[in-house]
């Protein structure tokens, strides 16, 4: 059994490791900046954890950040539970995003897709589907190789393969794309 001690540790050791990828991050920040300037919004999906950080990015959009400001087009394609069961139903559990996206989204929106293995069948679809609506993709993925990053136009791969190091560092790179998008945004 590891001790507090050695759990935070392993926790330190991957934020250690997450500026790997700040280039990734910047380059997601700067899409989502632009699509925003352009009158788009942003969209989030993911299950279970990676969905609550879907509506947790989704209220910093719309809420605020860090800076008094008006609130950012966001919606969580998690939140709906009666599109969701009912897509789950009527067609397929892996359609629940797509299909949503497919009736909500316009060219020059961006999705981000939340998956710990990168390999969630709903997050692919929905990386899938907006590619075909003309909507730019993010997929926040663990450092694996995965389906949902091979198909997104940016794939910000969290430099860990354990689970909860993974879902710790996704929101940490959430936070950072609200304070760049943010700060970005209230420059002009």
């Amino acid at each position: 059994m590891n001790s507090a001690h050695q759990i935070l540790k392993n926790a330190a050791d991957s934020f250690t490791a997450i500026t790997k990828i700040s280039d990734d991050v910047e380059k997601a920040a700067q899409m989502i900046t632009e699509a925003l300037r352009q009158g788009g919004k942003v969209f989030f999906c993911g299950n279970g954890g990676s969905a609550g950080d879907a509506q947790h990015l989704e209220a910093e959009f719309l809420g605020r950040f860090l800076k008094e400001r008006q609130p950012l087009p966001a919606i969580a394609l998690t939140t709906n539970a009666s599109a969701v069961t009912a897509i789950a139903n009527d067609y397929d559990y892996s359609e629940i995003f797509s299909r949503q996206l497919q009736g909500l989204a316009k060219t020059g929106d961006v999705l981000v897709g939340i998956s710990t293995s990168g390999n969630s069948a709903n997050v692919i679809e929905a990386i899938k589907m907006a590619s075909e609506c003309g909507v730019k993709s993010i997929a926040l993925t663990g450092q694996n190789s995965s389906e949902a990053g091979d198909h997104a136009d940016i794939a910000i791969r969290a430099p860990s393969t354990h689970t909860p190091r993974i879902q710790e560092m996704h929101i940490a790179i959430g936070h950072t794309l609200c304070e760049i998008v943010e700060n970005s945004l209230s420059e002009t």
